[in-house]
Order: structure tokens, then sequence, then C-alpha cells
């Protein structure tokens, strides 16, 4: 399947590590000029960096900006006045015992994983409707359907996403302009690393703290492994093309079978 984003500008937040990071390397090896995101300019440099001495010709443009933020949004904006392709990655998690959330912890994960995507998508996507052509991506979590016991907060913030996507999908309606989320299992990251030995013997060696996690906090997994980013950026690039043109108001899954469902 040949993927050309040529000629398309793509916005990716929090894009200086993690799936992030991968999702903004897919895009732009598929040729795609990306916009790298993060709250600290040397974070973002470090990132496009990174990228263009790993892809060829990369196209990159950076964007410091804490977009949780009103007026990280506006300086976005600003300098990216237009974008085709929106993907709404930019999250935080934590384990927490659901009798320790405070009210300021529920508050900040709704603004950091549901109310930056709201507005960046309020932001981005008239000029899409308008053109007739665009992609918004919200990358969700397994942990918007089954919600984990030891951050239920977080599990909230990603069901709320998934309704997010869904009504900007039907204020697209009709436009040419196509709005999903990606449901992304347990992935192997830095930040996820970091969890993992919240949950486990810190002196365990990885390989063995990984396996560990998996059986006793996400047995329901079918592939028994943590999923690499660039396994859920294959997907975000795939729905960021014009092969994706049908499909909308969906919450597509990458999550190796941890959702039991037969739905997507």
């Amino acid at each position: 399947m040949h993927i050309n984003l040529s000629g398309k500008t793509a916005l990716v937040t929090g894009s200086t590590q993690g799936i992030g990071l991968a999702i903004a390397k897919g895009l732009a090896s598929s040729g795609a000029r990306v916009a790298i995101n993060g709250r600290s300019a040397t974070s973002v440099q470090r990132a496009v960096d990174h990228l263009a001495a790993t892809v060829d010709g990369a196209n990159l443009v950076s964007v410091p900006a804490d977009v949780t933020t009103d007026e990280g949004v506006a300086a976005v904006q600003a300098q990216l006045p237009g974008v085709d392709i929106l993907v709404n990655n930019v999250g935080i998690f934590e384990a927490v015992p659901a009798l320790e959330i405070d009210d300021e912890a529920w508050r900040r994960f709704f603004e950091v994983n549901v109310l930056s995507a709201a507005r960046l998508s309020r932001t981005y996507l008239p000029g899409m409707i308008e053109r007739s052509w665009g992609r918004v991506l919200n990358i969700a979590s397994d942990s918007a359907v089954v919600t984990p016991v030891e951050m239920i907060h977080y599990g909230m913030s990603k069901t709320a996403l998934l309704a997010v996507t869904r009504g900007f999908a039907k204020a697209a309606s009709g436009s040419g302009v196509t709005v999903n989320s990606v449901i992304a299992g347990p992935t192997h990251t830095a930040g996820v690393e970091d969890f993992v030995y919240q949950l486990v013997d810190k002196a365990l060696p990885w390989d063995q703290a990984q396996r560990q996690f998996m059986i006793e906090h996400r047995p329901q997994s079918l592939l028994q492994r943590l999923i690499e980013p660039e396994e859920i950026a294959n997907m975000v690039v795939y729905l960021s093309s014009p092969l994706a043109s049908a499909t909308t108001g969906g919450a597509l899954r990458v999550d190796g079978g941890y959702v039991d469902s037969i739905l997507p």
C-alpha cells in the first residue's frame, strides 16, 4: 500500500517522544510536512534533529508550545494558520488509587487529555471543512473501554475523548473531512516503563517486568506483549491518507486484542 502525503501539513501534538514521535516519523516518511510540538524548545529541537537524521528529506517545523492552554494553542495557530492533518496525541497518565484522586487531578486530566483535543479541533476543523479535505485523529486508549482500576481518572478522560471524536465527526459530516480516534493498547514507551515499575518489583530486569505487568495487570491482551509505538503510527498514517476516505467517526483499535469486543 503506497501512501503519499506530499503537499499535506500535519500537526502532531506531544511529538517529542514515544507514540507522538513515531507518528511524526511515519507522516514525514510519507511525504507530509510535519509540525513537531512539545512544551519546551529544547525537546522539540531534539526531536526535529532526530527525525531529520532518520527520515530522508523530512520536511519539519518546530512548534514549541503548551497546547493544553489557550495561550499555547494561539501560539501554534500563529505559526500554523491551517493544517491538513491534526493528530491530538498529547496526554498524561499516572497510577493513583481511586479514592485518592482529588478534584485537581480530575480537572487536570480532563484539561490535558480531552479539552486540548477539543480546542485544537475547534481551531483547525473549520479550515479543513472549507477546503473540503482534512483529517483529525485523536489518540485514545484501551482504558477508554476497559477502565483501569489503578487510574480511573485517565480512563474517564479517554472515554470522553471517544465522545469528542464522534461529535466532531458529525460536525464535519459531508465535508470530505474525517475525524477518528485510535484506541492504542499497552504501548512500550519510556513513560510506560516508569508506569510498569510503579506496579511491579523495581528490581526486575525490563523483560521480566514487562512480562509480569502483562500477566498481572493486562491479562486480556491477545498479543501478550507491549505494542511498539511504530505499530500505532502505522494506523495513524493510514487514517491520515486518502485511502481512508470512507472511515470517519470511528474508534479504531490498535490494542493487541486487549479490548474483548468483536466490533472495532
